[in-house]
């Protein structure tokens, strides 16, 4: 079974945060599939769906971004999960202009507090990752008050997209493959085309 993690804060206040991307990503997935993310299981919100024939498991750890690897590996052991084969974890990644996707098979936490959680967990960085730029236009000063304050309306467009794109990548993870979904969506985004 696949595990699908989106990683984000729970409660109301930071729902719609960039630091939620990871949650967002998951809910629009669970949209798309009709499922609800609601039973609790090993520290986390989860929600059973069928991708392609295949059935995933959707998770959203209840334990705060700095300790989300407690609820990954229980739910790797609950499902008799291997990180490299089964785990995609999804977040927020402030070093990606907002609006841009990246699939990785493995890497560092470049910084990320809740993907340090999970290679601490987990002991490794064998698993597939799917960032989620969360980066204004304009340089921030603090980058971790600007990831728990509400989107700003100039940027909700983008958020939907990158949402939609997300559940595509999702998707295409379970049904062709990560190397084939990175071939995909990996590209840097189309310059927009002069007007004569």
């Amino acid at each position: 079974m696949k595990l699908l993690v989106g990683l984000g804060n729970p409660g109301i206040e930071y729902q719609f945060t960039p630091h939620n991307l990871g949650f967002l990503a998951l809910d629009r997935l669970a949209e798309r599939h009709q499922v609800r993310i609601s039973n609790r299981r090993c520290r986390a919100l989860t929600g059973k769906a069928v991708i392609a024939s295949e059935e995933v498991l959707l998770a959203k750890p209840e334990t705060y971004m700095n300790l989300s690897g407690l609820a990954v590996r229980e739910l790797l052991q609950e499902y008799e999960a291997e990180p490299g084969r089964d785990l995609v974890v999804v977040y927020d990644e402030l070093d990606l202009p907002l609006g841009t996707i990246r699939i990785r098979q493995r890497g560092s936490s470049a910084g990320h507090k809740g993907v340090e959680s999970i290679l601490g967990a987990l002991g490794t960085g064998e698993f597939t990752r799917l960032r989620l730029g969360s980066a204004p236009a304009r340089a921030v000063k603090d980058g971790a008050r600007y990831g728990l304050a509400p989107f700003k309306r100039g940027q909700l467009k983008a958020v939907d997209a990158v949402l939609d794109a997300a559940a595509d990548a999702l998707e295409a993870i379970v049904s062709q493959g990560v190397a084939w979904a990175m071939n995909r969506f990996n590209r840097k985004p189309e310059p927009p085309e002069e007007k004569s």
